[in-house]
């Protein structure tokens, strides 16, 4: 199967190459990808591929595996070079040696553990807590583990608040609230607030907060600056259920964002080549406010 794995990896890498889009097999996931390129006149120029074997499993004549591949893709855009990265899980079924099934595990599935309550608008302190947010700072932080995890902080089955959540303490912002899960934002040990971990309270705490973190909504992605922070509603039912921070810009001055579940490295801020984006999605663009 290992063998299967490789051939495949090398026939996925060819659809994502411009001038090697006809291909037998069809990956949508190539297809979304290289339609959002088109949209931003950018391209791929290269693409390296390389997956790793997280469950095996057989029963009667099928194999099947669950796997992560770590996709590398050299972007050119207007005479500019980058490189975007990210981690996908899927799960391939094999007979006989063949591939018959091989489907992405979709991130947006893996649902909070914790039931979310509201946030609570009466603020603990009347005093204000002045901090200055240390963009560079929550920037590094968010290069170095995009694509692990700080054993400093605890980790959850669905991380990607608690990756920006970390970024965002990292650049300085102070934690409040502690113990009430619902008012402020903090972790302690093994106890936490619902805006530390959950994407949408985060979403809610943003904007509400009159003291240590807070943020301030704008109307588009190219006003936001690095290491402010993108929340994502991706069926537009009014429920945010991811975040993103900005780690970089493209060649038209729209952000380029890491995140966790699934970790993305300077991907485009409008997620369109994701299996979890619908035309129904929705953006919430925040910028940290400091003092």
């Amino acid at each position: 199967m290992r063998n299967c794995l490789q051939k495949l990896f090398e026939e996925r890498v060819q659809q994502f190459v411009t001038t090697a889009r006809k291909q037998k097999e069809y990956y949508p996931k190539a297809e979304m990808k290289l339609e959002s390129m088109a949209k931003r006149s950018a391209e791929i120029i290269k693409v390296k591929a390389a997956g790793n074997i997280v469950e095996e499993s057989v029963e009667n004549e099928f194999q099947t595996m669950k796997y992560q591949v770590h996709f590398q893709y050299l972007i050119k855009q207007k005479g500019l070079f980058y490189m975007e990265e990210e981690v996908e899980e899927r799960i391939a079924k094999f007979n006989k040696g063949m591939l018959v099934m091989d489907e992405e595990v979709n991130p947006m599935a893996i649902q909070d553990v914790q039931t979310e309550k509201p946030i609570s608008s009466v603020e603990e302190k009347p005093e204000r807590i002045s901090y200055q947010y240390n963009r560079l700072k929550a920037v590094q932080y968010a290069e170095r583990w995009w694509n692990s995890y700080n054993p400093a902080y605890k980790r959850f089955e669905n991380d990607c608040t608690n990756f920006i959540s970390q970024c965002l303490h990292i650049g300085g912002a102070p934690m409040r609230g502690y113990p009430k899960r619902g008012t402020g934002w903090w972790l302690q040990s093994n106890n936490w607030s619902y805006s530390w971990a959950i994407a949408n309270s985060l979403r809610t705490y943003l904007p509400n907060s009159k003291l240590g973190l807070r943020a301030r909504e704008v109307s588009s992605p190219d006003q936001l600056h690095l290491g402010d922070v993108i929340c994502y509603d991706f069926e537009g039912d009014g429920r945010f259920n991811h975040n993103t921070i900005v780690t970089g810009k493209d060649a038209n001055g729209f952000p380029l964002v890491n995140a966790h579940t699934y970790n993305s490295r300077q991907r485009y801020w409008a997620y369109e080549d994701s299996s979890a984006y619908t035309p129904n999605i929705k953006y919430k663009f925040y910028t940290i406010v400091d003092e």
